[in-house]
């Protein structure tokens, strides 16, 4: 148990290793829940989108929420207006769009990831929101 409790001691630094490539990342303790939603093409499927593959907004692909979304609750550890950086125990990959959504629902906003570290069991992830969240950040 003791490497456990060492992992998750660690993940704020693995983080803020990430953190050094957004000057403007300012550190935060913000509990989220993220839902990863799958927008590649598998191929065979440019009928059925609504024109919506390579949108920026919409959920449309909603309705395929079941069997393309993963949900995890994690703690945003470092954002600045644009973006947000936290950890995870399942990997993402560049690009990839979430769903971020605050505990107190006061943040909710579609993102794309923009930067990955991998570690060992945990990934450091960077996402940049789709559309202007204003106010979800507040410097003094």
């Amino acid at each position: 148990m003791s490497n456990q409790a060492a992992a998750r001691a660690l993940e704020p630094d693995i983080v803020s290793r990430l953190a050094r490539f957004f000057p403007d990342a300012t550190p935060v303790r913000i509990p989220i829940k993220l839902s990863r939603t799958q927008s590649r093409d598998n191929g065979n499927g440019s009928g059925n989108s609504n024109g919506s593959g390579n949108g920026n907004g919409d959920l449309t692909a909603h309705e395929h929420e079941s069997e393309n979304v993963f949900f995890q609750d994690t703690v945003i550890e470092f954002g600045t207006p644009h973006e947000v950086l936290f950890v995870l125990d399942r990997p993402l990959q560049f690009a990839d769009r979430v769903l971020v959504e605050s505990k107190d629902g006061s943040l909710h906003a579609e993102a794309f990831v923009v930067a990955v570290q991998y570690h060992l069991e945990r990934t450091a992830v960077a996402v940049r929101f789709l559309k202007n969240v204003p106010n979800w950040i507040v410097k003094s």
